[in-house]
């Protein structure tokens, strides 16, 4: 039953899907629930890949996949890649900081937004609803394993509410994202890889920018893996 919960509290936190009225009346620790935001992540994706369930390829049918998600998640992680891309504009650590929680957006959000959204959907149109889901869990992975390695950057705001993982719950939606990905067929090797090192570079980034994870830096986290997982398997495919 505990397990259940805490899938409920990662699917209340991760999309906008009307479950929190399932949730147990204590607090609950959203760090204690981060082992299942890989299966969160892979629902996202099967409920995101119903246009190609239903027939409708190519083009169209990318474009409504992409739109699925990111309604389904209420752009969460599209506005934290947009802030993280705008602190490279920063000279130091504070502006950094100052300007990820702008609620305006920048050149640098403004590219990094284009520039994933074309790559997802570019992506999607050769491929099929298990290579979606495979990059929505490994996205979704991606921000337990930036959670795990970095300290929060701020003593208030998500990162630090949020609480650390721990390294079983890092260690277990590994697991799950890496499981998911690897049954997804040809090209899974080489989209583990992609989804990992965009999640590398993100933490070294933060690291260097802001010393630690804020939000803004699991949502850019999540983007830039599974952007990176789907245009593997499309490359792989098309080759």
């Amino acid at each position: 039953m505990r397990r259940l919960e805490q899938l409920t509290l990662a699917l209340v936190f991760l999309t906008r899907l009307p479950l929190a009225r399932f949730l147990p009346p204590r607090l609950m620790s959203l760090a204690h629930s981060s082992w299942a935001f890989p299966l969160a992540g892979a629902l996202i994706g099967a409920i995101s890949a119903l246009p190609l369930m239903f027939g409708v390829t190519e083009f169209l049918g990318a474009v409504l996949c992409v739109t699925i998600a990111v309604w389904l998640t209420a752009a969460l992680h599209e506005d934290a890649l947009a802030d993280f891309a705008d602190a490279a504009g920063g000279q130091d650590r504070d502006a950094r900081l100052t300007i990820m929680r702008d609620s305006r957006i920048g050149s640098f959000g403004v590219m990094a937004l284009m520039l994933t959204t074309v790559l997802r959907i570019a992506a999607v149109t050769t491929l099929s609803p298990l290579h979606l889901i495979a990059a929505a869990a490994g996205g979704r992975a991606a921000i337990v394993l930036t959670m795990g390695a970095l300290v929060p950057a701020r003593a208030d705001g998500l990162a630090a509410a949020a609480g650390a993982p721990g390294w079983k719950n890092v260690g277990a939606a590994a697991i799950l994202g890496a499981g998911v990905i690897l049954i997804a067929g040809e090209g899974a090797g080489l989209a583990l890889i992609a989804g990992l090192a965009a999640t590398a570079l993100v933490i070294r980034q933060a690291r260097i920018w802001l010393g630690g994870q804020t939000g803004d830096v699991l949502g850019a986290a999540s983007v830039l893996a599974e952007t990176a997982i789907l245009t593997a398997f499309a490359l792989i495919l098309q080759g």
